[in-house]
């Protein structure tokens, strides 16, 4: 599984026209999964995610976790994460995974989160034509990626 993890201020999600998803201070996460990607992966990466420390403490000094801020998390489903763009121009997806199984392994990251964020998920809609806005705070962003249940 990839994640592209963002510090925002604030965010949202639309799919035709209406807001679906809508957070404060917090995280916005986007979300692929690939070949191979298994409930290990979303336990591991939901887990990470919830304790990286990329918030300033009163010393400005990135030591506190969402949870520690009181903040939120919208995550929205993006196979565009796994293109492969090394031949041509043109990018190729064949690394994404299927997506009855992607859809699965996001509601269940989605599900993992819930459980070890203390405010709010909010999420996008799987393979819907999404329209995200998002105020990047920092601006601070952090790709991670797991394999085997084990963060790489």
């Amino acid at each position: 599984m990839r994640a592209v993890v963002q510090r925002v201020t604030r965010a949202q999600v639309e799919v035709d026209g209406e807001v679906i998803g809508s957070i404060g201070g917090g995280l916005l996460v986007f979300l692929g999964a690939g070949h191979g990607d298994n409930d290990a992966d979303c336990e591991k990466l939901a887990d990470k995610i919830s304790k990286l420390r990329i918030f300033s403490d009163s010393e400005g000094k990135t030591n506190l976790s969402v949870n520690d801020v009181g903040g939120d998390m919208l995550v929205i489903s993006q196979f565009t994460l796994y293109a492969d763009c090394s031949h041509g121009n043109r990018p190729s997806f064949i690394n994404a995974g299927q997506p009855e199984e992607a859809e699965r392994l996001y509601e269940y990251f989605k599900s993992c989160s819930s459980k070890l964020i203390n405010g709010r998920v909010e999420c996008g809609s799987f393979g819907a034509d999404m329209k995200v806005s998002l105020l990047n705070d920092g601006p601070f962003t952090v790709l991670l990626e797991c394999m085997d249940g084990k963060i790489l």
